[in-house]
């Protein structure tokens, strides 16, 4: 019996190379199996859409009962809306008795060039610059232009108010400007190296606001003398947003970053989490600052809540679409702090502003592009399809209004009148009690019948009424 070892030899007596070694060729496939699966492990880790986040360890500051301002019809008591989102914060949020649904129009506006940002009111007047670059005053009371001026090319921010100036910035020309607000005069115009669509805030003797060259500018009010200016990791579209010394803002380059208002020096910067494949997400949405915290929509679909102290990510929400809308965050009576935001996926949403849990979601039949509203207990949403505006309690999520026009940012008010911005144009509609609308229209009804009334009657008389006969012409000439 032959007890020696097999001869791994090939016919013609020379030793086999391992691949054709089955157990040597089963080994190193094997390895190189696990290799490449570690391999497509690690890159799966590294360009997948990463997870959500909620840390729970970031603080929140209680949030502090606001009362709300009570209706008031004398014009000396109306609230201003001096500002793009209403506050330095960017809140969106005006917390005002009165403000709801019935309505009544009083006036409509427009049928004209595109309005993609919404006006500012003081003291009874309504300054916006329509995307034709034509800037505008109307008489709230009547929606009467008070004056009218070709002031740029192509305009996509709102005009910012601050003692009898306006504030603009402008897509085409590159350029900020500062214009009388009684008359829209130019008082200085400062020409920017880029394109800008952040509607700048005014603190003080400042003002700051983004440009698409993705630095962060400080101005005088006064002349337009620039104070400082600040590179970010990317373009700016949206609006800055101001609280206590310091500035927010979200960038083309996915990152947030915070700036002291006094000297640009950056605080912090945090990037965004990104869609993945190594993707960084970009922020167009405007910030919001509210319960020490800073929200922003991103365009990897999700929400973002950061410490506004340090810059920690506390919690991420992912919808079904960009999120190009600006959050507007409100302590609504009756419900907990919350952030109200809309989506390319067509829904409005209601999270809780400190663990980022839903609290409802509204169904838009359409994309949500413009940032929404609260005033009073009422959130309003427009459908950029469709173009509608929506009413949606804070409290339940139902909806308690609609009209039929909007686009992209969709609301604001004086505290007396609400006024909804459609895609290219204005409508003031005051707020009536249940009483007066059924009284209204009750007398739309019988002005209806009274006039099919008249109809009627003039159709009987005609006729009734002969034929006229020329009895000098029987027979023909």
């Amino acid at each position: 019996m032959n007890t020696e070892p097999e001869s791994h030899s090939t016919p013609e007596g020379h030793a086999a190379r391992w691949w054709q070694d089955r157990r040597r060729l089963f080994t190193v496939l094997a390895v190189a199996a696990l290799t490449l699966a570690v391999a497509a492990a690690v890159a799966y880790s590294q360009l997948k859409r990463p997870d959500d986040v909620s840390n729970t360890s970031v603080p929140f500051e209680a949030p502090v009962v606001e009362k709300p301002k009570s209706k008031a019809k004398p014009r000396d008591k109306a609230v201003d809306w001096p500002t793009f989102r209403y506050d330095r914060q960017r809140t969106g949020y005006l917390p005002v008795n009165g403000i709801k649904p019935p309505f009544k129009r009083l006036w409509k506006y427009g049928d004209k060039p595109l309005l993609e940002f919404p006006p500012a009111i003081v003291d009874g007047t309504m300054y916006f610059v329509d995307n034709d670059g034509f800037a505008h005053a109307l008489d709230t009371r009547t929606g009467k232009a008070k004056w009218s001026r070709k002031i740029a090319d192509l305009n996509a921010a709102t005009p910012t108010y601050s003692k009898g100036r306006l504030y603009v910035v402008n897509l085409e020309p590159g350029q900020v400007m500062s214009l009388k607000a009684k008359n829209g005069k130019q008082i200085w115009k400062k020409p920017l190296p880029c394109r800008s669509e952040s509607s700048p805030v005014v603190v003080r003797d400042r003002l700051y606001f983004g440009c698409e060259n993705g630095v962060l500018y400080a101005l005088r009010k006064r002349n337009g003398k620039e104070v400082w200016a600040t590179s970010v990791a990317g373009a700016i579209k949206g609006a800055p947003a101001y609280e206590n010394g310091t500035l927010f803002v979200g960038d083309y380059g996915g990152a947030m970053t915070a700036v002291r208002a006094s000297n640009g020096e950056v605080r912090w910067q945090t990037q965004a989490l990104g869609p993945g494949l190594g993707q960084p997400g970009a922020f167009y949405s405007t910030p919001a600052v509210a319960f020490g915290r800073v929200y922003a929509g991103n365009n990897d679909s999700r929400v973002y809540s950061f410490d506004a102290d340090t810059g920690e990510l506390a919690w991420t929400f992912s919808t079904g679409g960009y999120v190009y809308s600006g959050p507007t965050v409100a302590n609504v009576p009756g419900t907990p702090p919350t952030v109200y935001i809309g989506s390319f996926d067509g829904n409005a949403y209601a999270l809780d502003a400190k663990s980022g849990q839903t609290r409802w979601t509204f169904a838009m039949g359409g994309r949500v592009i413009g940032s929404l509203s609260v005033i009073g207990r009422t959130v309003y949403a427009s459908t950029f399809d469709g173009t509608n505006t929506y009413g949606i309690s804070a409290r339940t999520g139902k909806k308690t209004f609609g009209y039929h026009t909007g686009a992209y940012m969709p609301a604001l008010s004086d505290g007396q009148n609400l006024y909804l911005v459609g895609y290219s144009s204005i409508h003031a509609l005051k707020p009536i009690s249940r009483k007066q609308q059924q009284a209204a229209k009750k007398k739309r009804k019988e002005q209806q019948a009274a006039k099919k009334k008249r109809e009627q009657q003039a159709k009987a008389k005609s006729k009734k009424k002969p034929k006229n006969r020329n009895k000098a012409n029987a027979g023909g000439q």
